[in-house]
């Protein structure tokens, strides 16, 4: 059961209409979490220019995949795991990348393992990120840009981990196939 509305264009607050619109004509559907946000108009256009941000950074599909689902997975959202499961295959991200990720398991790449070391790493201790830590990403052919660009994500995957955590938002049809659970993590 949901404990947070989720709008449509006709029973969003005025400021939402026009975000929910373009959520509509970007998705060909009102995503739930957008349905959502929309109850603060603010939070919904702060999501969807975060989340045009973050795509335009220097990351590639893998790496804004590997940022997004770190962070989904960590936070353990019922909602954005599924989601950006079927995000990722559009994106065409390898398969293998969706599934360690999804199961907590160590990438084969070596680069794209740092990211989601130094993700975790800032997520679970608040930003507090150590020199040797920071030397370990950047030799793995990060920087300093890269460090900041995960921090803009994190901004991105808080509103809507934390929205769907107190909201219960439904997983939309589309996503459902790829259901995830904390509980379910292969070990």
């Amino acid at each position: 059961m949901t404990t947070l509305k989720i709008h449509d264009i006709e029973s969003a607050p005025e400021g939402s209409k026009t975000l929910l619109e373009q959520s509509l004509k970007s998705n060909g559907m009102i995503p739930g979490l957008h349905g959502v946000l929309a109850g603060a108009p603010g939070i919904l256009e702060a999501y969807q220019t975060i989340h045009k941000l973050f795509t335009e950074s220097s990351f590639n599909n893998d790496e804004l995949t590997v940022v997004w689902q770190t962070i989904n997975v960590e936070h353990a959202c019922h909602y954005c795991v599924p989601a950006h499961t079927g995000i990722a295959k559009m994106m065409k991200v390898d398969d293998s990348i969706t599934e360690a990720l999804r199961n907590e398991a160590p990438l084969e790449s070596a680069k794209l393992e740092a990211l989601r070391t130094m993700t975790l790493t800032i997520v679970r201790n608040r930003g507090h990120v150590s020199q040797e830590e920071l030397a370990t990403f950047y030799a793995a052919g990060y920087g300093e840009q890269q460090v900041l660009e995960i921090i803009l994500g994190l901004s991105q995957k808080v509103i809507s981990n934390y929205t769907n955590h107190i909201a219960n938002t439904p997983v939309d049809a589309p996503f459902q196939k790829f259901a995830w659970s904390k509980d379910n993590v292969a070990s």
